[in-house]
């Protein structure tokens, strides 16, 4: 396993903090991997059928919300094929020429990675086409009558893409991926597990309540349980002995502005503005977007899918609608609901 080396290209939308976390606490052992049981099986079962015929492991494809080991699981499946990886984002890879740069160094049975997969350029999408199918590359020399198209055989290799996104993809680009998994939200032992492994790594003493309090208010989520983590301990510190109690775990949340349920800022804005501002919707997501000031894409990738989660949020076709139980947990009420029961 030494041996294996991982090249990396810059990957957008990571800020360096959360670059410097995920790479500081990911987990280099399939037994160190908390939650995903499912997905952890198929493809550990993949892995060794693909060694057992000598052959590179089928094209994967990791969807689900952000946070939740896409990437790790990408480098667990290198190192366990005994691969080299290799790191890139779809808005990184702009131009065709980008892509085939990447495939003509790679060598038999290597990995490429390709976070925001469904954020791939046409040209790109349509490069890859042959080359997860045929390992092969076509590239066109010349212009006008004058033009042909040359084909570049490449190693056998895979592609492991990872999106938030998966409804983005083109059908074209899904059915090219023979090994396709679905990431879920973590229970709250598997996230304690977490935080316990990560406050080992990070030398942070902390006692069992706080531990579940953390798990507790992560949103399901290990990038967040671990950010919390992080933030916890420069607060026990700065304010305390060091240690991680309850009290200064207390204090972080209401500073971070976290409240029972993992909700921050963002989140309640969204939230508040659909029930204070449009009576609790529905509202498009572009109206509601340009309310708060907020990027579509960040709604819909990180604030809407724990909104919905938890219930607190409906999608419905004229638009987003809170529902009764988020009415309650803001301490509002429903105008809607009442004039209802009144008829």
């Amino acid at each position: 396993m030494d041996q294996i080396k991982s090249k990396t290209q810059p990957v957008i939308n990571e800020d360096k903090e959360t670059v410097q976390i995920l790479n500081t606490l990911r987990v280099q052992e399939w037994e160190k991997f908390a939650g995903q049981k499912n997905v952890k099986e198929a493809l550990r079962v993949a892995i060794a059928a693909a060694k057992k015929r000598k052959e590179s492991i089928e094209h994967i494809l990791l969807y689900g919300p952000p946070g939740l080991g896409k990437t790790t699981l990408a480098h667990l499946v290198a190192r366990e094929m005994g691969a080299n990886i290799r790191v890139t984002s779809g808005p990184a890879l702009e131009r065709a020429g980008d892509l085939a740069a990447i495939l003509t160094g790679l060598s038999e049975n290597d990995i490429l990675f390709i976070d925001e997969v469904h954020r791939l350029h046409k040209v790109v999408e349509e490069t890859l086409y042959p080359a997860m199918e045929d390992y092969a590359l076509d590239i066109v020399v010349g212009k006008g009558p004058s033009a042909r198209t040359v084909r570049l055989n490449l190693p056998r290799f895979t592609i492991i893409g990872a999106t938030t996104r998966s409804g983005l993809l083109s059908a074209p680009l899904r059915d090219r991926f023979g090994v396709v998994h679905r990431l879920v939200y973590y229970s709250p032992e598997d996230l304690m597990e977490i935080v316990q492994r990560g406050a080992e790594t990070l030398h942070v003493e902390i006692d069992r309540d706080s531990v579940q309090e953390l798990a507790r208010r992560s949103r399901g989520t290990p990038r967040i349980v671990l950010k919390l983590l992080k933030r916890v301990r420069d607060f026990a510190q700065v304010k305390g002995t060091g240690k991680v109690t309850r009290e200064i775990l207390d204090h972080t949340f209401d500073i971070l502005e976290v409240d029972a349920l993992g909700l921050e800022k963002n989140d309640a804005h969204v939230m508040l503005t659909i029930i204070d501002k449009f009576g609790g919707g529905p509202v498009g997501i572009e109206t509601l977007a340009n309310s708060i000031s907020e990027d579509i894409g960040t709604i819909e990738d990180v604030v809407e899918p724990y909104l919905m989660q938890i219930g607190f949020m409906k999608r419905t076709p004229r638009g987003r609608v809170a529902t009764e139980k988020a009415y309650k947990h803001f301490n509002r009420k429903n105008k809607t609901s009442q004039q209802q029961s009144l008829m």
